[in-house]
């Protein structure tokens, strides 16, 4: 089994179903991954151990989700020499995903975390492997060819949307 690169970690179990997309996506670039839960609140033990162990253990990337309070991606980027990347996730404590967005957004000074969009996990995968694309040529190939994917998908639509008239 090959190491994995990127670490998918979210608070719950709940959050499974918008951190799929990440997978998805990193499945995708051929990317190999891990994905658990870390609880910033429920197993801060485990948080600590996690952020301080991720790059010995060869991750590159770390892509964090949480709802509610959210307080994962930025407790895990507080103690990583990793880039994270912070998911907010939409979960039924949330008020509207506000709470989740900027408890993720809102980081102070020295603790970045780039964010997405809420439930955005699929953004997270593919920046994940734009990341790892800056030095791995096969990676970033592949991003080109999804990047030329994207432009072709969207002139079909153009072409079918001209030849409609």
């Amino acid at each position: 089994m090959e190491t994995p690169l990127v670490s998918i970690i979210m608070g719950s179990d709940s959050d499974l179903p918008v951190m799929q997309q990440a997978a998805e996506m990193l499945a995708f670039f051929s990317i190999a991954y891990e994905m658990t839960i870390v609880s910033a609140h429920r197993t801060p033990e485990r948080m600590f151990e996690f952020a301080n162990q991720a790059h010995k253990r060869g991750i590159k990337v770390i892509i964090a989700g949480a709802g509610g309070a959210a307080h994962l991606p930025g407790m895990v980027a507080s103690i990583t020499p990793l880039p994270v990347i912070g998911v907010p996730v939409k979960s039924s404590n949330s008020i509207d995903g506000w709470d989740s967005i900027l408890s993720i957004l809102q980081m102070p000074g020295g603790i970045p975390v780039a964010t997405v969009a809420l439930n955005g996990a699929k953004n997270a995968g593919i920046l994940a492997a734009s990341i790892l694309g800056c030095c791995d040529e096969a990676i970033r190939n592949k991003m080109l060819d999804y990047k030329q994917y994207l432009k072709d998908e969207v002139m079909l639509k153009v072409k079918k949307m001209d030849n409609a008239d």
